[in-house]
């Protein structure tokens, strides 16, 4: 009967809570569904599912929001496709990635350099779809130099990247536009938006709104194809791989290919947030693609919780909204615009310590691992009682 027990847990158990939490995040899809559900068995179905409620809850979001709101919509929405793309990478592969500002610069000079004539342009879904393939290649260039890396050496060749590449635009500076960089005229809407925004809202479409609706198609489209890959016989793969990498070459995996393949999966997802934040911004500009773009999409993950794309999700809002909440809490308590600005990178430093320390494993991963903690519990103390009973 002692083996039915589960004891308190201790320190060791805090310390492996950020590896439990991402196998809790990644657990297979019968144990994720099991019981009672109102979503379909089948992971396809299910997620098709999710996909049509975040489209409907994306569009009431929208309308409901004011021109300020959808401007940081559209901009969480090309940080969460590049953190779930990171996602892959860190938290199902297990791989540390501190270039990816760099993969986002080449989808988004890809897309300046598509604009550059709005009137013999490409359709927008071809110029975006193009920026992911560049993106793709650019990746699988690095992913192949790097398929020997792993931990801090992997994380220092991408750095690496990420601290020289962005520096082609300067010397490129007749192609890339250099220092300034590269205007981007962001294609207008088409006229069945403009009727469907009609309809829905009875308001006239604004150019900020079409972007937001293009980021949120995207951030759509990308987290459910992400979901089904993590799902599928590719993603176990890859967490094989993370959790006991000697086991699966054992097993006869091939490492350097199915690492090249999440460095290829993260890359294509970097290049559509590079084009989505183009589109954006309507810049491509050096500055933009710094290290500390890198960091923070790294941060936004960790916060939220490795291995879950809802983390990397909820980091990346963290990352978009706390900062400007922060500084207009600065200024209500009496500080100038300078002082209230600097006050918000500290306040999300603090955050992130306190996250550390008290949610190790993130967000999303802490809650996960309690729930399952505590279901194990009930699990262990509902046998105990019926063994006493039948006994």
């Amino acid at each position: 009967m002692s083996d039915l027990k589960s004891p308190a847990p201790d320190a060791g158990q805090t310390e492996a809570a950020p590896t439990a939490a991402t196998a809790a995040a990644n657990a297979p899809s019968a144990a994720a569904t099991a019981g009672r559900s109102l979503l379909p068995q089948s992971t396809l179905l299910r997620h098709l599912v999710v996909l049509l409620l975040g489209a409907v809850a994306a569009v009431v979001i929208l309308e409901i929001t004011d021109p300020f709101t959808n401007s940081q919509l559209a901009t969480l929405s090309y940080y969460a496709i590049a953190a779930g793309g990171l996602t892959v990478l860190t938290g199902m592969n297990g791989q540390i990635s501190l270039g990816h500002g760099a993969l986002m610069a080449v989808g988004a000079y890809t897309t300046a350099l598509l604009l550059q004539e709005p009137d013999g342009a490409l359709p927008l879904p071809l110029i975006l779809l193009i920026s992911v393939v560049t993106a793709t290649a650019v990746g699988a260039l690095v992913g192949v130099a790097a398929a020997r890396l792993h931990g801090p050496y992997l994380a220092g060749a991408t750095l690496a990247l990420a601290v020289g590449l962005p520096g082609l635009a300067i010397y490129f500076h007749d192609l890339l536009g250099g220092e300034q960089g590269l205007r981007v005229r962001a294609p207008r809407a088409p006229e069945s938006f403009d009727s469907f925004i009609g309809f829905v809202s009875g308001a006239n479409a604004s150019s900020t709104k079409w972007l937001a609706y293009v980021g949120a198609i995207c951030l759509l489209i990308s987290y459910f194809l992400l979901a089904n890959l993590v799902r599928s016989r590719i993603g176990r793969t890859w967490r094989a791989i993370r959790d006991q990498d000697v086991a699966a070459e054992l097993a006869g995996i091939n490492l350097g290919t199915w690492r090249v393949l999440a460095f290829v999966v993260s890359a294509a997802a970097a290049g559509l947030a590079g084009a989505v934040l183009a589109l954006v911004v309507r810049l491509a500009a050096p500055s933009g693609f710094t290290l500390v773009l890198s960091l923070s999409l790294l941060t936004a993950i960790v916060i939220g919780g490795l291995g879950s794309l809802l983390g990397a999700l909820l980091g990346s809002a963290l990352l978009v909204f706390l900062p400007p909440w922060v500084t207009d809490r600065g200024i209500d308590l009496g500080l100038n615009n300078t002082e209230a600005a600097q006050l918000a990178p500290f306040v999300y430093g603090v955050v992130l310590i306190v996250a550390m320390i008290f949610a190790p494993a993130g967000f999303v991963g802490t809650i996960r691992l309690r729930w399952m903690t505590g279901k194990a519990k009930r699990a262990a103390a509902s046998r105990a009682a019926a063994d006493a009973s039948g006994g």
